[in-house]
């Protein structure tokens, strides 16, 4: 009995040494290289204005912090007071496939899955879904990236990225 112990200690030990073994580029991509980082100037608390339609500005907040041993970045939009909406992401650097992904949800019931990266002096996010009319391409556009400010564009493309339409117009300021 003793010996079945033994031998099925360490038939569990090397088991799990081969579950959990790591590539050595798995075991060199832990959240610390540059690409990881590239996300690092939206982290904080942000006041948000955008135009509304009737030319009204207004106005909400947007928490960005850094999770998971820094690892993930979590983002806590709120609308309010300038309208009655609240989101959420969280964003990851993929190193085997080498892009950042996000999960977007809100209080509108949307879950949304996008991918992109650093292009020259902007990040772009985006995501493509069909429509009863066609694919739809979706994109954030984060740029005149600055050290407290920022702008966001919600942008969208009915012709593969030929040309976009701005949707939604974000100037985000460090609090």
């Amino acid at each position: 009995m003793k010996n079945q112990f033994i031998i099925i200690s360490i038939f569990l030990v090397l088991l799990s040494q081969f579950l959990y073994a790591q590539t050595d580029e798995e075991k060199s991509t832990k959240c610390d290289c540059t690409e990881c980082h590239q996300f690092d100037f939206w982290l904080g608390k942000w006041k948000v204005e955008w135009m509304n339609k009737d030319s009204t500005v207004s106005e909400g907040t947007n928490t960005v912090n850094s999770i998971l041993d820094g690892c993930a970045i979590e983002e806590n939009f709120n609308g309010n007071p300038g309208m009655d909406f609240r989101g959420k992401s969280l964003s990851v650097y993929n190193h085997r496939h080498k892009i950042w992904q996000q999960t977007w949800v809100d209080n509108e019931g949307f879950y949304m899955l996008f991918a992109g990266g650093m292009q020259k002096d902007k990040m772009i996010l985006s995501r493509t879904v069909e429509t009863t009319e066609g694919p739809l391409a979706q994109r954030m556009v984060f740029y005149n990236i600055q050290k407290d400010s920022f702008d966001w564009n919600w942008e969208s493309s009915t012709d593969g990225g030929k040309t976009w339409k701005l949707n939604w117009k974000i100037k985000y300021r460090r609090i």
